[in-house]
């Protein structure tokens, strides 16, 4: 890689909110021999958990800010004995790994990067033991059987496993027919109607040579014949969770109930009540296509080896759709603004038979989709949450979060994705990227500071938002010097409590307590330079006066 690259590949890993499973950073060489080798076990085996092609040790980067600092560890000159480093380390571990050493300078410091391939097919041991990471802890494999099972899994479609006791006669008829029609709007110049159901189910990528896959089971199969599936769990759940409780299971066939789940769901209209208009804007609470996307995502990317259910939860503000596993291939990011076309799926098989049925896009659209339509009903984008280890989240907001945001989308259609994914981003107190902040700015969409930003004056007029929009502004600093002068003439001097207790509240409400000390700190210092104040005290208990 060139060394353009190679800083190109740190910067993202530095964007990073935190170590991964993947990810480590140490400094110096501190780190002795058996430890890098065990990194190197337990970053493979946490890249193939994490659906991450590579694994990756840095030296050089502060692990918590993620600064660089530079190293004084070299890689290329480091021994075991009489032996190199490297050697020693690529004799000892199993199977055969083929990472790769990076040393570059960044910012003027010296890097050393480490890109180690994920475990394929069985975990990646050194010195005969695996490893993995929690969070910043290092701990032995054996001990976690369940992610033994997904490593040993990697390379396992679980969809195209053949039951080979299973028949035509665990499918559902009516699941059947419908399945016909939906490969037939897919695929008109087929002969579809002239084929028997073995050659249909093997055309449409369901059956391998008439014989029942797991796929075609989730999909078309009768209820009572899920028990072939066992250990895997074929269930949604959904539950209402509002002041009313309730909860109903789906089985098979999936191509009919996911209509059945989105029924149960209830779906108001909402409506808006833009500043500039006399009438209310009335959308949908959710979008049906949006629904039955999210809830065949689920269905597509489920880790079936986890042997859990589907669970879609009614929240009286939100829907919540949970599936067991990793995000697979990228981040949720990349297919919210439809730039990624993934390369590969968990279940490739389900995924395929899916598609072709027209349930899934296979291209990466399909949660660019659901993004574009919560942009055009003005509510909050699609939120992936990736907190839980093996599971997704995705919230389907119903409810405003912030009216202005509803505002700003009703009245600025042209606004670009990247600009409504970072407004968004704001609207749910959520750290945006530089390159958005510097893209808001110029366009005059954001004003404040990291990371405390807020909407722009030029936006707040526009939405009667001005109020608002003062109050994070706060006043200029001659407002706050002459309330200090005037306390000062007023009680012949001034403490730093007294100081802090007159302009706390009035300082911008963005700011933090410790914020607002600081704030206070540099005023009462500038004040002082410009021989405003004299301080009659000592610089642990100042006494502040005016000049004589």
């Amino acid at each position: 890689m060139e060394e353009t690259e190679l800083i190109e590949l740190l910067n993202d890993l530095l964007a990073q909110p935190q170590e991964q499973q993947w990810l480590e950073f140490k400094l110096n060489g501190a780190t002795k021999n058996e430890e890098i080798g065990e990194y190197i076990s337990a970053l493979s085996n946490g890249a193939t958990l994490a659906n991450q092609p590579y694994g990756y040790l840095v030296w050089g980067v502060e692990n918590e800010k993620h600064d660089i600092l530079g190293t004084k560890f070299v890689f290329s000159k480091a021994r075991n004995g009489n032996q190199a480093l490297e050697l020693w380390l690529r004799n000892l571990l199993t199977p055969k790994v083929n990472f790769e050493i990076f040393e570059f300078p960044c910012q003027q410091k010296p890097i050393v990067l480490l890109r180690i391939p994920s475990a394929k097919g069985e975990p990646t041991r050194f010195k005969q033991e695996a490893w993995v990471r929690f969070g910043s802890h290092k701990t032995k494999l054996s001990g976690h059987p369940e992610l033994m099972r997904i490593i040993y899994n990697s390379q396992e479609d679980w969809s195209k496993k053949i039951i080979e006791r299973a028949s035509l006669a665990d499918l559902d008829e009516t699941a059947l027919k419908l399945a016909r029609e939906k490969f037939k709007e897919r695929k008109p110049e087929l002969p579809v109607n002239s084929w028997n159901d073995k050659t249909f189910l093997d055309k449409a990528g369901l059956a391998i040579d008439g014989k029942i896959t797991h796929a075609v089971l989730l999909l078309l199969g009768k209820p009572e014949s899920v028990h072939y599936l066992s250990p895997a769990v074929a269930k949604i759940t959904w539950k209402l969770d509002t002041e009313e409780k309730a909860y109903e299971h789906f089985s098979p066939p999936f191509l009919l109930n996911t209509e059945q789940v989105k029924n149960r769901i209830r779906n108001v209209k909402h409506q808006f009540f833009p500043s500039h208009e006399l009438l209310a804007t009335t959308v949908d609470k959710y979008d049906p296509k949006t629904i039955l996307e999210a809830l065949h995502n689920c269905i597509a990317h489920q880790d079936y080896s986890l042997h859990g259910k589907i669970v879609v939860t009614e929240q009286t503000d939100k829907l919540v759709f949970e599936n067991l596993g990793t995000f697979f291939d990228g981040k949720p990011e990349d297919y919210l603004l439809g730039k990624k076309t993934p390369a590969k799926y968990r279940n490739e098989w389900l995924a395929k038979a899916m598609s072709n049925l027209g349930m899934i896009d296979t291209v990466g659209y399909g949660i660019n989709r659901m993004c574009q339509s919560q942009r055009e009903r003005y509510f909050p984008l699609p939120e992936y949450i990736l907190s839980e280890q093996q599971k997704v989240i995705l919230h389907i907001y119903g409810k405003v979060i912030d009216e202005k945001y509803s505002n700003l989308l009703i009245q600025r259609g042209d606004l670009s994705l990247e600009q409504v994914l970072a407004l968004d981003r704001m609207q749910k107190k959520q750290p945006i990227s530089e390159f958005a902040v510097t893209d808001l700015r110029k366009n005059k969409l954001l004003e404040g500071r990291k990371p405390n930003y807020f909407i722009s004056a030029k936006i707040a007029k526009t939405i009667g938002q001005t109020a608002e929009y003062t109050k994070h502004k706060a006043l200029n600093e001659q407002y706050y010097r002459d309330l200090i002068l005037s306390a000062i003439k007023q009680h012949g001097e001034v403490n730093r409590r007294v100081i802090n207790e007159l302009l706390s509240d009035k300082l911008s409400d963005l700011l933090t307590d410790k914020q607002r000390i600081t704030k206070i700190g540099n005023l009462i210092y500038k004040m002082k330079c410009a021989g405003k104040i004299v301080n009659k005290g000592s610089d642990h208990k100042p006494r502040w006066v005016l000049p004589a």
